[in-house]
């Protein structure tokens, strides 16, 4: 218990400090509010609703991407991981599209699809998808060989090994591409309300801007990292949950 209590100490240090420094310096205290006054803004744009509809809205858009992105990347890379032939097809297009930043797809998405739920959307989906594809692919192909050979002896047919050697082999490289996918959603997310929405904490973000009022910022990027420890805590929760056979 005193050593799990010590780990929050480097933290209490830090707001102390950052509470020191911006009561003490008024003009730092303009850039950069103390934490006093950003919790007093969050308590603010609770009373107001504010913020409970913007955190509703951008774990809409989050969910909604991460679903379709898992419901088309981690088959596809699951095939894609299985099949040499299918990979041979399909990864240069992969690879193309790959290294091309969600950002960069905004302004087509708005000509597309407008300022709306699905340009949103679009955007996550994109930061998304490929993390979960990539990993798929990775953890089918890092399975050992000598498993698959040992179920082909025994008579297993191919939809059988997959989903008996192949799947379960690879559950911890989709898992990690579950993880750095939520991750980059919520940086696409930002963007993609920073530039085409109306609520959202990203909005909320760019609305402090506007207003000059950075405890509002700050209050934003807060929330986001509080969702994100959140998700990432429930990912590995499911991990440990469906994997508990790895502990045998």
């Amino acid at each position: 218990m005193a050593h799990r209590s010590a780990r929050i100490v480097p933290l209490v240090v830090l707001f102390l400090v950052w509470e020191g420094a911006s009561r003490g310096t008024p003009d730092l205290a303009l850039m950069l509010p103390p934490p006093s006054e950003v919790f007093i803004a969050a308590v603010e744009l609770v009373r107001q609703g504010t913020l409970q509809r913007d955190v509703l809205a951008s774990l809409k858009r989050v969910f909604v991407a991460l679903g379709f992105a898992t419901a088309i990347g981690l088959p596809l890379g699951l095939l894609l991981g299985m099949s040499k032939r299918l990979a041979w097809f399909f990864e240069p297009i992969i690879n193309f599209f790959r290294p091309i930043p969600p950002l960069a797809w905004i302004p087509l998405s708005i000509l597309w699809l407008g300022i709306s739920e699905a340009q949103n959307q679009f955007i996550i989906f994109l930061g998304a998808f490929f993390p979960i594809l990539l990993n798929s692919v990775q953890g089918v192909r890092q399975v050992d060989r000598q498993l698959v050979r040992a179920a082909l002896t025994l008579g297993a047919s191919p939809p059988v090994i997959a989903w008996t050697v192949l799947i379960p082999g690879a559950l911890p490289s989709i898992f990690v591409g579950f993880r750095v996918g939520t991750g980059i959603a919520w940086m696409a997310l930002v963007a993609g309300e920073l530039v085409a929405a109306s609520s959202g904490l990203g909005y909320l973000i760019m609305q402090g801007r506007l207003l000059f009022r950075p405890d509002y910022i700050i209050v934003g990027m807060v929330v986001i990292g509080l969702i994100g420890l959140v998700l990432d805590a429930l990912i590995r929760f499911a991990q440990g949950w469906i994997m508990r056979w790895q502990e045998h």
